[in-house]
């Protein structure tokens, strides 16, 4: 009696903690997508990044349904072995990645629980456990669905694990795990995990010519005043200006061609803010650009809104962007895995207001402006 109720017990805790695992994989195989990348990267197996999509999708699937088998007691006599068998790879590669921190986390929860390296080869460890304790004893294990239904039950969860990929894929993931869910008010989160710290310049517009010059805050000629009535101050920049603090928004900053960090100008300013995170221009869908983006951006600037581009791309690449298009918006620079994190798509659309995410949308399913302008407005 005992032992069935540890048996029965390892089970259920391997099968819920593979359940979980697939589906938030599955909700978002781009990013398991860009983890798997990013141990690619690390071990220098870059020629392999055509084989990552397969495999997130691939691994959140065989996940779910291993997780779905071992809770419901479904065909222990194949996923029994099953688990154990991957279980019997991913305990000793994860005690691997414990000791060498190729990456700063394996992603095994993807965005939902982040853990540490260590904490990841600990659990797995006794998923291999639990998952051998089912192994010896799984001719003692009751199904809750038998015969035809086990199969169908199987072919359900199989279904379900990739219908929710194909569904990120196409569109946006369905549960957001990261910072920038619709809803967060992004701007809150920077400023409490910034502080001034660096030099501050001011810039002057020449009232004749419309040029305009930058000053050291402490160094420019306030008391010349043949210079005072020709300068017209403009604007406060800081170069890198903050200190980083810990924050579910880290390492993300805005920066302009000067190299003058325009983060809380720009997300934390009063009104509506079209921004586009487009992380590389060379692979982002220009279609979508100039179909959608570009008549989306002339009318939000009619109504006194602003619209940005951040990418992470070069500025050789960001010159050959402009070149090919006419576009009246600014482009910004920003971290390539921050802007993956905004949103999973090449280019996206993030609608603002004072800070605060109101929508997203993926290049596919860009709206027309006067959609957004009658669901969000005041």
């Amino acid at each position: 009696m005992i032992a069935r109720i540890i048996v029965n017990a390892a089970r259920v805790f391997f099968g819920a903690v593979l359940l979980f695992s697939g589906f938030v994989k599955a909700v978002d195989p781009l990013g398991s997508m860009y983890k798997f990348q990013d141990f690619f990267t690390a071990f220098g197996v870059e020629w392999l990044f055509p084989a990552a999509l397969p495999l997130a999708v691939g691994l959140s699937t065989v996940e779910f349904v291993v997780g779905f088998t071992f809770l419901a007691g479904v065909k222990m006599q194949v996923f029994a072995p099953l688990g154990l068998v991957l279980m019997g790879f991913f305990a000793p590669a994860t005690i691997f990645i414990a000791l060498t921190d190729p990456v700063p986390h394996c992603g095994c929860f993807g965005d939902a629980i982040v853990i540490s390296n260590q904490a990841t080869a600990a659990k797995n460890v006794l998923l291999f456990f639990a998952s051998a304790m089912v192994f010896f004893c799984k001719d003692r294990i009751r199904p809750v669905f038998s015969g035809k239904s086990a199969f169908f039950s199987l072919f359900a969860a199989a279904g379900l694990a990739a219908g929710l990929s194909a569904y990120a894929l196409i569109f946006l993931p369905t549960i957001d795990f990261r910072p920038w869910k619709v809803g967060a008010d992004i701007a809150a989160l920077l400023e409490k995990s910034h502080e001034p710290s660096g030099a501050v310049y001011l810039v002057f517009e020449n009232r004749k010519t419309g040029e305009t010059r930058t000053y050291p805050s402490d160094d420019y000629p306030w008391d010349d005043p043949e210079w005072a009535d020709l300068w017209e101050y403009r604007a406060r920049k800081e170069k890198m200006p903050y200190r980083q603090f810990e924050s579910p928004i880290e390492n993300f900053s805005i920066m302009d061609e000067d190299g003058f960090d325009q983060t809380l100008q720009i997300i934390a300013a009063p009104g509506y803010l079209y921004l586009v995170a487009a992380y590389d221009l060379q692979t982002a869908n220009m279609r979508a650009f100039d179909r959608n983006l570009a008549p989306l951006a002339r009318q939000a600037g009619k109504d006194g809104h602003d619209f940005v581009v951040l990418t992470a791309s070069p500025p050789d690449v960001v010159d050959s962007f402009r070149k090919g298009r006419r576009q009246g918006y600014p482009v910004f620079f920003s971290d390539e895995r921050e802007l993956k994190t905004i949103i999973r798509s090449n280019p996206g659309l993030v609608l603002m207001k004072d800070g605060v995410v109101l929508g997203k949308w993926p290049h596919t399913r860009i709206p027309e402006y006067d959609h957004i302008k009658n669901r969000y407005k005041d």
